[in-house]
């Protein structure tokens, strides 16, 4: 009897469409009031009527806020912040047939930045991919690290965790499956490794988060506490998390070496064609690259470097990135001489190739619209808190922790959940006794370990790039994820015995 197989990326997302569509008919549609700070004052929005308050310390004291004023002022709270006690219910606004067409759409106009920003580095990557030097350098990577793949594995793991725990590496780790694809699939792992390793790194990062002005430092100021404190357990969350995936994904990856018939992708997918030419590892020493190539690969890591380094000192977002991979492929048309003609041919086939990938996350920002749009995402947040405000500290935060998780899956935008959520769960902490800054670990931890499997998030495009089942990652990762939820919650636990 055949297995049976999940729908594709884009059906399950529009059945969580329809889902939160069928949440708007059951909870109550409701909203907190919002004060933001633009034009050098602030502004409280109450149902959908702007009104000017004096821009000083004692307004935000007077609404329960514990931020600072110079957080707003120096640009650290850019997001509209919810005001706590400040919940009242809306008339419904029921979300029905035509608004569950209507979400996708918007979804994509939403999200149209990343969508743009897929379909360029496809473009990038076959316009490059045509020049050769791709395939000769990834044989000459393949040879050198015949035996030694294991610490390839740790290396980058520890890399991509690193950069999602330091500046919130996300979105941008998408252009790196073209290139460890084809190296893993040669070192004789399956195509979940790959998706392991990216993915998951920087999914640990959001988890292990000690800089990310994204999540923690929002997170923080929206709390009204210092980001440096728990600085010291984030670091030390980050390296005990970090090391403990790295034995789980190091471990399967040698498992699977040994025994191909025990991959998962082997025996829940069958045999997958993956999205980027296989490299058939050799015993011989592969031809020398030449100058015309290595001349080539350095223009391709120096622009994965620029990317970077520009998110980091110079706060690019999409648009530069974007603009980036588009320079770097005219800039490689020119070395090979490609006409003009050829190179828009293959452009354009490139960004086909991943036309299913920018949907994939266009489409998830449709469950959102929903929310949104159905009124419902600050009633969820109420009725959570207002579950848990009379338990003990220590239910209280092992019961946050598990809120988050749940939140993850309606709200996917660390910052936004960081503003909508943290003055209203600080509050509350306040009167259970529990430090603000386990309040920021619980909301990191949450959103850490629920972003593994969370259909709103970058795993369902992550898989498209390789190819690779829902079911299959599945159940590759829910063991991992039950370790990591113990992990974090004793450190909650002993963090709220530490105050």
């Amino acid at each position: 009897m055949p297995k049976r197989k999940l729908p594709s990326p884009l059906s399950i997302l529009m059945g969580v469409i329809i889902l939160a569509a069928a949440c708007t008919w059951v909870i109550p549609a409701g909203k907190y009031n919002t004060i933001s700070y633009a034009d050098k004052a602030f502004s409280v929005n109450h149902d959908s009527m702007d009104v000017a308050v004096p821009l000083t310390q004692q307004t935000l004291d007077s609404l329960h806020i514990q931020i600072r004023l110079e957080k707003f002022m120096n640009g650290a709270i850019k997001k509209p912040v919810a005001i706590p006690g400040s919940y009242h219910k809306l008339p419904s606004n029921k979300q029905g047939f035509l608004n569950i067409l209507e979400a996708p759409i918007k979804g994509v106009y939403d999200a149209v930045d990343i969508v743009f920003f897929i379909l360029v580095i496809g473009g990038f990557m076959q316009v490059f991919n045509e020049t050769g030097a791709m395939e000769k350098g990834l044989r000459t990577l393949s040879y050198k690290m015949k035996g030694k793949e294991a610490w390839l594995i740790i290396l980058l793991t520890f890399l991509f965790s690193f950069a999602g725990g330091s500046y919130g590496m996300a979105e941008e780790a998408l252009v790196f499956y073209a290139v460890l694809v084809p190296v893993f699939l040669a070192a004789g792992y399956d195509l979940l490794i790959p998706v392991a390793v990216i993915f998951g790194g920087t999914q640990l990062g959001t988890l292990a988060s000690f800089t990310n002005p994204f999540s923690t430092i929002v997170a923080s100021n929206a709390a009204g506490i210092n980001w440096t404190d728990g600085l010291t357990e984030r670091i030390i969350m980050f390296a005990l998390t970090t090391g403990i995936t790295i034995w789980y994904i190091v471990r399967y990856a040698q498992k699977i070496k040994k025994d191909p018939t025990k991959s998962l992708v082997y025996r829940i997918d069958g045999p997958v064609q993956p999205l980027y030419p296989e490299i058939i590892p050799g015993d011989q020493k592969p031809e020398d690259l030449g100058a015309k190539n290595a001349i080539l690969l350095l223009i391709f890591l120096a622009t994965f470097l620029v990317m970077i380094g520009g998110v980091v000192w110079f706060e690019w977002w999409l648009t530069e990135m974007t603009a980036l991979f588009l320079g770097a492929s005219f800039l490689v048309a020119v070395i090979m001489r490609i006409k003009e003609n050829i190179f828009i041919s293959q452009f354009i086939k490139g960004a086909e190739s991943l036309l299913s990938v920018a949907l994939i996350v266009g489409v998830a920002r449709g469950v959102t619209i929903i929310l949104n749009e159905g009124k419902i995402s600050d009633s969820i947040v109420y009725y959570a808190a207002n579950a848990v405000s009379t338990m003990p500290p220590s239910l209280f935060i092992i019961m946050t922790l598990l809120l988050f998780t749940v939140f993850t899956l309606f709200i996917s935008s660390s910052s936004g959940m960081a503003v909508l959520t943290m003055p209203v769960m600080g509050s509350l902490a306040m009167l259970v006794n529990v430090p603000g800054r386990e309040i920021v670990n619980a909301y990191l931890f949450g959103m850490g370990i629920m972003g593994f499997i969370t259909p709103t998030g970058l795993i369902l495009p992550s898989l498209a790039l390789v190819n690779v089942s829902i079911r299959t990652w599945w159940k590759f990762i829910w063991p991992l994820m039950l370790i990591l939820l113990v992990v974090c919650i004793g450190c909650l636990l002993i963090g709220i015995r530490m105050q």
